[in-house]
Order: C-alpha cells, then sequence, then structure tokens
C-alpha cells in the first residue's frame, strides 16, 4: 500500500498527525496546520500545471517581383552587420561600430516586413537630444561635448518580431505576516503563514522582440514603447533616406524572448494584486498561451556610436517619440575632485552634530 505524504508549505519537511492537536504538525519546524486546509493546499499542487507557450510565427511574407530593384546590402566586415539602403543612399560607416562598409550588391532574399513606423523626428532633434542628454552633468568630459561627436547619428530601422497572445495563468505565493510583541522581559515573534492564489486572464498585442544581434537588447527596450497608431504597411519608399538592420535573429529564435516579456509581465501584473502581506514570494507559475501570432515590423532608431579612450558608447533615440538613452563616460579627475569634496562636506557635517551633542 502506498503511503501517502505530505511536505510542509513552510520549510519543506515531512508533516505527521499529531494526536495531541488533532493536527497536522511538521517535526521540522513545529508548525501546524488543519487536516482539511491541508487537503486543501495539496489538491492545488496536484492541478497545477507547466508553461505552455507555443506560437504561429507567420511573420512577414515575401517580396514581390521588382519591388527590391532599388535596395542594395552593404557589409561590416568589423563587426558582421548588414544593412539595407535605397541606391541613393551613400553609407560610408557602420551605424553600430562606425568602422567602413561596402556595398555587397542587389538585396535578397529575408522577408518583406507586414509594418514600419515612419521617421517622426529628423537628426536635428537627434542633436537636440544628444545635447540635453549630458546637460548638466559635471562629470561628463568635455569631449563628449564636441560637435563632431554629433554628426555621427544615423537613422537606422530596426527589425522587430510583434507578438500577441491570450494568456491563461494561475499563480501561487508563498507569503507570511508578522507579529511581534513585548510582556515583561520577553520578546515576541509571530509568524503566519499562508499560501495565496491569483488566477487571471491578460491580453498582449504587439510584445516587441528586435530581431538583430547587434542591437543590444536593454538598449533597444530602454528606448519602448513604440505607438504602433502610426504604424503604415510597409513600402520600400519608406527607406529612402534612411539604412535598415537586416535582420539576423528570425521569428523562431525570438520565441523565447517574448515568453520572457510575457511571463515576466503577467507576474508583475498578479504580484501587485497582493498585498497586506510582510513578505510575498512566487512559488509556481503557470502560463497558458492561446492564439499566439507574430507580425515583422521595422521601427524607427537614430543612433550615435563614439569612442573615448578605447571604450564604445552607444546611445540610441526613438525615431517617434524622442526617448533617448545611451551610457556617459565619467571623467576620473572630476569624479576625484567631487567624491573628494563629498567627503569634506560630511566630515564637516559629522563634526558639527558631534560638538552639537557635546554642547547638550
Amino acid at each position: 500500500m502506498a503511503e501517502l505524504q505530505y511536505k510542509c508549505p513552510c520549510c519543506g519537511g515531512q508533516i505527521e498527525f499529531d494526536s495531541a492537536s488533532q493536527n497536522m504538525k511538521c517535526p521540522y519546524c513545529d508548525t501546524e496546520y488543519e487536516v482539511e486546509t491541508l487537503k486543501s493546499f495539496d489538491d492545488v499542487l496536484n492541478k497545477e500545471q507547466g508553461d505552455n507557450m507555443t506560437w504561429e510565427t507567420n511573420a512577414g511574407t515575401e517580396w514581390a517581383e521588382g519591388e527590391t530593384d532599388g535596395m542594395r546590402v552593404y557589409s561590416c566586415n568589423s563587426c558582421g552587420g548588414e544593412i539595407v539602403a535605397d541606391a541613393t543612399t551613400a553609407a560610408s560607416s557602420c551605424p553600430f561600430c562606425d568602422n567602413p562598409v561596402v556595398m555587397m550588391g542587389q538585396f535578397t532574399g529575408a522577408l518583406k516586413p507586414d509594418y514600419v513606423i515612419p521617421f517622426k523626428l529628423d537628426k536635428e532633434a537627434a542633436k537636440k537630444a544628444l545635447k540635453k542628454h549630458y546637460e548638466g552633468k559635471r562629470l561628463l568630459p568635455k569631449v563628449f561635448k564636441n560637435e563632431n561627436h554629433i554628426d555621427e547619428i544615423k537613422g537606422v530601422y530596426v527589425p522587430f518580431w510583434l507578438f500577441d497572445a491570450d494568456v491563461d495563468a494561475n499563480v501561487r505565493y508563498k507569503a507570511t505576516r508578522i507579529r511581534c510583541w513585548s510582556s515583561g522581559d520577553y520578546d515576541f515573534t509571530e509568524t503566519s503563514f499562508y499560501s495565496v492564489l491569483r488566477a487571471g486572464n491578460v491580453g498582449f498585442e504587439r510584445v516587441p522582440v528586435d530581431g538583430s544581434t547587434k542591437m543590444a537588447d536593454d538598449l533597444m527596450e530602454s528606448i519602448e514603447p513604440f505607438d504602433f497608431k502610426d504604424a503604415v504597411d510597409f513600402q520600400t519608399a519608406y527607406l529612402s533616406g534612411y539604412l535598415a538592420d537586416k535582420y539576423d535573429v528570425d521569428s523562431e529564435q525570438s520565441i523565447t524572448r517574448a515568453n520572457d516579456r510575457i511571463k515576466r509581465s503577467t507576474e508583475n501584473a498578479f504580484a501587485s494584486t497582493v498585498q497586506g502581506y510582510t513578505s510575498v514570494m512566487p512559488e509556481h507559475t503557470s502560463i497558458q498561451l492561446q492564439n499566439g501570432k507574430a507580425k515583422y515590423a521595422l521601427y524607427p532608431v537614430w543612433l550615435l556610436n563614439t569612442t573615448w579612450k578605447g571604450k564604445k558608447y552607444t546611445f540610441a533615440m526613438n525615431g517617434q517619440t524622442g526617448k533617448f538613452v545611451g551610457d556617459l563616460p565619467v571623467d576620473k579627475g572630476a569624479y576625484k575632485r567631487w567624491l573628494f569634496g563629498l567627503t569634506a562636506a560630511i566630515g564637516a557635517a559629522a563634526f558639527a552634530v558631534s560638538y552639537l551633542l557635546w554642547l547638550l
């Protein structure tokens, strides 16, 4: 006969029936449970499912005959990046690493984007955004304020896979409430443990995942969101005067990142509803994805790459909304002077406080 075993929700130890209390009791942490409560919890565990996140990745379409006649492919021998532009574009340097690029010939292969969001902001707007980005930053090296660096901004259409899905989710949390009090010479702490369940439906539309290994995922996520209301059906005319990154991560390869973003967003949305506890820890998440589909789009991005003291710095601006991001270098000399001044100020403040306490 098989032995029925229950695990303690608090410590994971095997719990047993305690005849004195008529409850289930853990011999390791001394936590007691009512039999029916524990059985209900065990039923929940037995019904839990793993994630099921599958997609129909029919993103993009085939190019029509003659549609790519005016498009050319440029390749960078340094980083391996391939960009697409019209035949009149003079692409002299790579938008990703600033090294020279060479024209490989007429564009062939790949898929035609379903949508494109045209550039709404021009190069001048990108220049102003860069100036504003380092405005007031006293630790920024002066070389970054040189106008020559600003002129290297390039407008690039970045490939994105857009994922739509409906999600049925179940999340179980381990939560605690802690109560402390004193009596006589003793301090007491009572910890109550709870199993909190959340279930519901969430709809996701156009979750973006960039399809280029040359574009850092965190950089592209930092300039989100793009407003899809400005998206139009793709036409090659929108590439005129700009570059377009040729995707090297297809929709199938992007599924893992899309699933991560959807799962993380779902967990965060559900976690925000678990309130009134001292601590909350997710223990199990089940994501059942339905109607998963993907589309292919080009989104507008202004890029600036510049090198200072052997290190490359990349800046990006959303070509639709103007959101600007990028790391800035620190002038070590200015930093040391600032740190010395801060230390001196803290020391003076500490001395003043000590002196006042001495007077009291």
